[in-house]
């Protein structure tokens, strides 16, 4: 058994000027009660919804200082999509998707992209079907050097 003792330093080495690193913060599988749908009884019963965020970014210096200012509020993030998932009636599930990515832009403009599914499980459209979803992505090109 050895007796030395190590300390231990939470700071991690910096990477090299040269080095990129990208992280992706998701929240996957939010659920939520609204009323989209291009049929008229799709806005009167409403129905469930389900929705995966995706946000590519650099969070090194988040990770290295512990820091939640420095990446994406995940909590923030769900608030948005609540908030225009409960709040709006849209026709469509592309619409929404596009609404929750330029939200999540507008908030986190330095993001380097961001990829929103909306799902709606069992749509109707004639016969069994498990979900239709939409994704929508957003490349953003300010960030690219």
């Amino acid at each position: 058994m050895s007796t030395s003792s190590s300390t231990s330093n939470d700071a991690s080495p910096a990477p090299a000027a040269s080095d990129s690193t990208t992280g992706y913060v998701r929240l996957v599988n939010a659920v939520f009660y609204g009323h989209h749908g291009v049929m008229q009884e799709e806005h009167r019963i409403g129905g469930r919804y389900e929705v995966d965020v995706g946000v590519e970014l650099d969070f090194e210096a988040a990770a290295r200082h512990d820091d939640l200012t420095r990446t994406v509020d995940y909590e923030t993030v769900y608030d948005f999509i609540r908030r225009l998932v409960t709040e709006n009636e849209f026709y469509l599930i592309e619409k929404l998707a596009y609404r929750i990515a330029h939200t999540v832009q507008e908030e986190y403009p330095d993001v380097e992209g961001i990829e929103v599914t909306v799902r709606k499980p069992n749509p109707p459209v004639g016969g069994p079907c498990d979900r239709a979803e939409a994704t929508y992505q957003i490349d953003n090109p300010s960030r690219e050097e």
